[in-house]
């Protein structure tokens, strides 16, 4: 591929020190992080940020779910930015670059714009979300999908973590219940770049994913429910044990993942929770958390039929009733023409191979989609591994794309 001359580059081991600097921000297990939404190391993480861009020259606004709007002027300020965005937070045992590599990015866009002393015609707005990770407070993507008014805003703030908190009291106590109006700002476009969350670029030795959509995903929420009684007194054949109909549902829809992995089908349990949950008396109550994925939407709804049969024939088997609620769910097609154009015309004239792809992973580029031209970028993690403290990037296979959504947000800030 031929390489333009006039090639924006990013200061990579300016970008480099700032990701290691992050990373000893809820440092957990030595290698990775645990920097949940709202918390201490969440607020550390914030003011940390907050102080890089106001040094850029940004101004900061915060709104009233403490999403982080930093914007760089442009010589017309009539015209709504372009952002990139991303997130601070982590998962429990999460890792270094997960979300944050978008974050630090999108800051060393303007740093180096500032580097150059080059204005553009649009601001450019470099964002970070509230609880993407969904691991303190769920669902993920919970301040962008509030944003773009997916989820009501009293709904999340009334949402509760395991000891009872809600977001609402969270947010007061690291002073990050910003003032301004939620979901009131207009992108002229939005781009995230993030580490890709599965092997693929990792295993083909291509250091750019320009992503066309992603996989149809629904969360189902399960209430499993029986009665309590002595593990060893009840005859078996009157137990109405929920964790007993909660196991048959949880190997059936692994069952099911594996049926399907041929075509990229994807299934899980996320979360359970039992009562009550003693030793000597099985389960009265159970809630399941399932997860289920694929590429190929009628694929997908098959695989909606294969658990519905199976929540109904493990209700049956172990005797109990179990109520199904739908829980978050996106779709296949996501992300704007114009934008994963914009992508790919940049990739070229910069001379950088790339391969098109789907994303398996659900990201605030999802929500943000329902409202503003979107498109994404993936770049390589070691053999796909993230949501774990082993998760890891080599910074020479992430410049690529760092120069990528460097070049083509100046591109479209300057249409």
């Amino acid at each position: 591929m031929p390489v333009a001359t006039n090639v924006l580059e990013i200061n990579a081991e300016r970008l480099w020190d700032s990701l290691e600097r992050s990373a000893e921000i809820g440092r957990f297990r030595d290698v990775g992080l645990r920097r949940l939404a709202l918390s201490s190391e969440d607020k550390e993480m914030r003011d940390l940020f907050v102080g890089w861009v106001r040094e850029a020259g940004c101004t900061v606004e915060v709104d009233r779910l403490g999403n982080i709007f930093a914007r760089r002027a442009g010589s017309d300020p009539s015209l709504p930015p372009v952002a990139i965005g991303s997130h601070l937070d982590t998962q429990i045992c999460g890792g270094r670059y997960d979300g944050i590599l978008g974050v630090l990015c999108g800051l060393e866009v303007v740093r180096t714009l500032n580097d150059r002393g080059l204005a553009t015609k649009r601001g450019i707005e470099v964002i970070c979300w509230t609880n993407e990770e969904g691991a303190r407070f769920s669902p993920p993507m919970m301040g962008s999908m509030a944003f773009a008014k997916v989820l009501p805003l009293e709904t999340v703030l009334s949402t509760t973590d395991d000891s009872g908190v809600t977001v609402s009291q969270a947010l007061d106590a690291i002073g990050y219940a910003g003032p301004a109006p939620l979901g009131q700002r207009a992108f002229d476009a939005y781009l995230e770049l993030h580490i890709e969350q599965a092997p693929v670029l990792d295993r083909d030795g291509c250091d750019i994913g320009i992503v066309v959509g992603g996989y149809k995903t629904q969360a189902l929420r399960l209430t499993i429910s029986g009665d309590t009684g002595h593990a060893g007194g009840t005859p078996m054949a009157m137990r109405r044990n929920a964790l007993v109909g909660a196991g048959y549902v949880i190997a059936a829809v692994n069952d099911i993942g594996l049926a399907y992995a041929v075509d990229e089908g994807r299934t899980t349990t996320t979360r359970i929770e039992s009562f009550p949950n003693l030793p000597g008396t099985y389960a009265e109550q159970v809630r399941l958390t399932i997860d289920f994925r694929h590429i190929d939407a009628a694929r997908f709804e098959a695989m909606r039929r294969d658990v519905d049969a199976a929540i109904a024939a493990a209700a049956k088997k172990a005797n109990v009733d179990i109520d199904v609620a739908e829980g978050w769910s996106w779709g296949t097609e996501l992300f704007a023409p114009e934008c994963i154009e914009l992508l790919k015309s940049t990739a070229r004239e910069l001379g950088l191979p790339y391969r098109e792809m789907r994303s398996q992973a659900g990201h605030d580029a999802y929500a943000v989609a329902t409202m503003a031209p979107t498109a994404m970028i993936f770049t390589p993690c070691h053999q796909g591994i993230s949501h774990n403290v082993n998760e890891a990037i080599e910074l020479a296979r992430s410049v690529p794309g760092a120069n990528l959504l460097l070049n083509a947000t100046v591109a479209r800030a300057n249409r």
